[in-house]
């Protein structure tokens, strides 16, 4: 089933579901070509064998959503628009998977609607460090390309989706003219005018179990940010991967989808 509603100005979202049970919305991070199903496809199918819910949508400016130009795609901007969409697709309570941008969007979600959260599933989560400390990651500079113009091609976005991961042969030719063939949609906007704010200071307020994951080898979120969680919240355990990037769902999808069906199955 796939569906798009009029939310927040107007601007429709893409949903996409599979499955029957309790929900599980996956919410992709950013990056040139991200939809919610070339971020998890290969998870969504094991989440349903286990009896869930699977929502799958695509935020503002990504996937076959409304890609807007003109405007700041601000964290709030990305959070208000998909839960106006999950409320209009009739999720009243879910469980939240997010990875990297998602990651932020899923803990703004929980600060604005904790009632709507039942429980939190992170991998690289975004939004818990200052603007400079992301820049001054060494994956932000490997990021630097010719998206939004005539010249990007399908090896450029090759490149860009290499640098998610630590070993490159879990990029397949299929993921990349999936994530290319969105690409070629996007306004440079969507990138060049995102604006996110440091969460940390609020992490003590969510009250929700979370589990997390993070690979050692990522080179956009400093594996360090495990620690605010660790310290700051109630209910919270992460687990570290040596030779992973920053796709945890990806380079070790087996693991991924087992640890968190048994996290989510604990808080059902």
């Amino acid at each position: 089933m796939s569906k798009r509603h009029v939310v927040v100005g107007g601007h429709e979202i893409h949903i996409a579901e599979m499955g029957s049970g309790p929900a599980v919305v996956f919410i992709h991070g950013s990056g040139p070509g991200a939809s919610g199903a070339s971020n998890f496809r290969q998870n969504a199918d094991a989440f349903v064998a286990a009896g869930y819910r699977v929502i799958l949508p695509d935020m503002i400016g990504y996937g076959a959503s409304s890609k807007p130009e003109g405007l700041d795609y601000t964290l709030q901007l990305f959070t208000d628009t998909l839960y106006d969409a999950l409320i209009a697709h009739g999720i009243t309570r879910a469980a939240l998977v997010g990875n990297s941008l998602g990651g932020g969007v899923a803990l703004q979600m929980t600060l604005d609607h904790p009632e709507f959260v039942s429980s939190l599933v992170l991998m690289a989560p975004g939004c818990i460090e200052e603007r400079e400390t992301y820049f001054a990651m060494p994956g932000i500079a490997k990021m630097v390309s010719n998206f939004g113009g005539p010249d990007f091609t399908i090896e450029e976005q090759r490149r860009l989706i290499c640098n998610l991961v630590y070993d490159a042969s879990a990029v397949t030719d299929a993921l990349v003219a999936e994530r290319y063939a969105v690409a070629r949609t996007q306004p440079k906007d969507v990138l060049v005018r995102m604006r996110t704010p440091n969460l940390a200071p609020r992490l003590g307020e969510v009250k929700q179990p979370i589990l997390g994951f993070w690979g050692l080898e990522d080179d956009f979120c400093p594996a360090s940010g495990a620690r605010y969680f660790l310290e700051a919240c109630e209910d919270v355990r992460f687990m570290s991967f040596t030779r992973v990037g920053h796709w945890v769902q990806v380079e070790r999808a087996g693991e991924f989808n087992r640890y968190s069906i048994g996290f989510l199955d604990e808080h059902r």
